[in-house]
């Protein structure tokens, strides 16, 4: 594990298109690298603001946060739209695999997409760092859904003794849900670092 944090995609920034598979799907789970896979598209999302989350099944930081994620769900889902995804490569890290994001999503409860990253596209394009890392996109009016907020969930960390609480990422919630400006003051999130496969490292950690 290297201790890693948010690259912090500036504010503003459009969300990248994507189109990739959803893990509960049992192709994906037996081959990751199927044709006719169940997706998930970036044109297929409403009009609702949108919290990506990158998280994986193995880090011990997801883990923290695990509950507090499902917590979010239930008091957000029905007015914002909540997606999931994992990147990490499985070339190293099997146990991040597709089949383990399912029981992941399945043991805390999740209903919103969990999305398999394998070619590792969509978390470039959000500069994505860490697990876990949170993304709020708010949307324009007949426009692209534009960044509000990146970074930490809260100031909780698995040893810090901290209350798991979900603030900041609440706190942005609702400034984006009540047509407020999100506080300026945003952390970044701290976790394991994405697992990129060999030679696919990002340009911004060179």
């Amino acid at each position: 594990m290297s201790l890693t944090a948010s690259k912090m995609l500036p504010l503003g920034s459009v969300l990248p298109e994507f189109a990739l598979p959803l893990v509960k799907d049992p192709l994906l789970q037996k081959d990751p690298f199927s044709k006719g896979l169940q997706q998930l598209k970036s044109s297929e999302l409403t009009s609702k603001p949108l919290l990506l989350m990158v998280l994986c099944a193995h880090c011990p930081f997801v883990k923290h946060i695990e509950a507090q994620v499902s917590a979010i769900q239930q008091d957000y889902a029905s007015k914002v739209e909540i997606i999931a995804l994992s990147a990490n490569s499985i070339s190293t890290h099997p146990q991040d695999g597709p089949y383990y994001l399912s029981i992941q999503a399945e043991v805390n409860g999740w209903k919103f997409p969990y999305l398999f990253d394998q070619e590792q596209l969509l978390v470039k394009g959000l500069q994505a760092a860490c697990t876990p890392d949170f993304f709020l996109f708010k949307p324009l009016t007949n426009g692209p859904h534009v960044l509000e907020y990146r970074g930490q969930l809260d100031e909780s960390r698995p040893d810090n003794g901290k209350p798991v609480t979900g603030k900041d990422l609440r706190d942005a919630l609702e400034a984006v849900l009540h047509g407020e400006k999100v506080f300026e003051d945003q952390k970044p999130s701290i976790g394991c670092n994405i697992k990129w496969h060999a030679g696919n490292e990002p340009n911004w950690f060179s």
